[in-house]
């Protein structure tokens, strides 16, 4: 359709056309969590700067398939409790062995708050510098902090290295896109990307101790002067 072609255009850059929403319940104090699992169930809770934790289950599958899709970054629309809440996914607990999701905070957006979060960078096409001239693809940032409002919050931040056409070439942080209420804290000349030229290392010859070369010579001397230890006896006159 129409409206699905502009939001696949618009997230090419980036930018969250709405947040996805995630139903919840509140969660039963009396009820053990190991339960509430084995029901398919994720325990979590949801806090803010004027909000009281508040302990909340979710459904395991719909939260990985939100979690996959927004990670860290994108807000999320939090229904099922008193209004919707807006949220950002704070922390992911998984089980070591097995990769499973235990457990998730959900920080809740204040109406009016900016939101100061890390941005992962997508790389994204082919740097000429390295098809044509053989260099390498530095990626000297991979995820940049900024404060902006939570409706533009992007999902990530598109790095086009295809501009990278000469082995000097450079990509700094003012040449990405942010969203206009955006407030980038690092400097605008920092380097995102560049190329690398592959040195090849000198093989150094063995250097030669000849002062071993001298006393052994001294040594073969010394061995052949008259008189000099394991030098031949004189023959005995008759």
């Amino acid at each position: 359709s129409f409206c699905g072609a502009i939001v696949a255009f618009l997230g090419l850059f980036g930018y969250s056309v709405r947040a996805m929403e995630l139903a919840v319940t509140k969660r039963d104090s009396t009820k053990k969590v190991k339960a509430l699992r084995e029901e398919g169930f994720l325990p979590a809770v949801i806090y803010g700067r004027s909000e009281e934790s508040i302990p909340i289950a979710i459904d395991r599958k719909a939260f990985e398939k939100v979690y996959k899709a927004a990670g860290e970054s994108s807000v999320v629309t939090i229904t099922g409790l008193d209004g919707n809440k807006s949220a950002l996914i704070q922390q992911v607990d998984v089980h070591p062995v097995s990769g499973a999701v235990l457990h998730a905070d959900f920080y809740a957006i204040a109406k009016g708050q900016k939101v100061t979060v890390s941005v992962p960078l997508e790389f994204d096409g082919v740097a000429p510098a390295v098809k044509d001239l053989g260099g390498i693809l530095t990626k000297v940032m991979h995820e940049i902090e900024i404060e902006c409002e939570p409706t533009e919050l992007p999902h990530a931040i598109h790095v086009d290295v295809s501009v990278l056409a000469t082995l000097e070439d450079q990509i700094k942080v003012k040449d990405l896109k942010f969203p206009k209420s955006a407030k980038v804290s690092i400097d605008m000349d920092e380097v995102v990307a560049m190329i690398s030229v592959a040195k090849e290392e000198p093989i150094e010859a063995p250097v030669m101790d000849i002062s071993a070369i001298e006393t052994s010579v001294e040594r073969g001397k010394k061995e052949e002067e008259p008189g000099a230890e394991g030098a031949a006896p004189a023959e005995e006159k008759e």
